[in-house]
């Protein structure tokens, strides 16, 4: 491995500024692509490919857990940061940018167009002007479900059981069984044991 290669990995393990372009980072480089081809061959599939689906999944990802079902488009930065729990939902139009390790628990729903990021810049533009960033494990604990929309930043971790309401941005790491939502998000509620028993509510009329 190149010196310089070494070094960028290093970094990105240990959450402080990198570039990841330029000499001496052809490996990285060539997983980045790698990557992009297996989520574009994945996107090319049809609905009565299940068998392939799940065969590129595996390829493309460094666990996959039984019962996955990724709907397509899928897309991703590298891909083989990725591990999957079993029976994880996920909807379409996922966007992980794996840039480091990005774990989903058992049971975990994802809605359409959820952004999931690892990776973030500095604030003071002359720090980023050549792309320097950096990077911070994302973990999603068991029985999640992460509304439609929903962005989760680099470093976080939502409990088991909460609820990541549609549109919520979470800058910040989430306590188990409770509902977020907003921007940034916060603690909207607990879900405690009255939320065992459902029926439909229909919405409140704004005024």
């Amino acid at each position: 491995m190149d010196a310089r290669e070494h070094e960028v990995r290093r970094r990105m393990d240990a959450h402080e500024l990198y570039t990841d372009a330029g000499e001496g980072l052809a490996a990285l480089e060539e997983e980045r692509i790698r990557g992009k081809e297996l989520a574009h061959a994945y996107n090319a599939t049809g609905p009565r490919e299940a068998g392939e689906r799940r065969r590129l999944l595996h390829e493309l990802f460094e666990s996959v857990g039984e019962g996955v079902w990724v709907e397509p488009p899928l897309h991703v930065a590298y891909g083989n940061r990725v591990r999957l729990g079993e029976n994880v939902y996920v909807n379409f139009g996922l966007t992980l940018v794996d840039d480091v390790e990005v774990v989903i628990g058992d049971r975990v729903m994802i809605a359409p167009n959820v952004t999931i990021s690892t990776t973030g810049h500095p604030v003071h533009p002359e720090l980023r002007r050549d792309g320097t960033q950096f990077s911070a494990p994302v973990v999603i604990e068991d029985d999640v479900w992460i509304g439609a929309g929903a962005i989760l930043l680099p470093g976080v971790v939502v409990g088991a059981g909460s609820v990541v309401a549609a549109g919520a941005v979470v800058t910040a790491s989430v306590p188990p069984l409770v509902v977020v939502g907003g921007v940034p998000a916060r603690v909207l509620r607990a879900i405690g044991d009255e939320d065992r028993e459902w029926e439909y509510r229909a919405p409140r009329v704004l005024g």
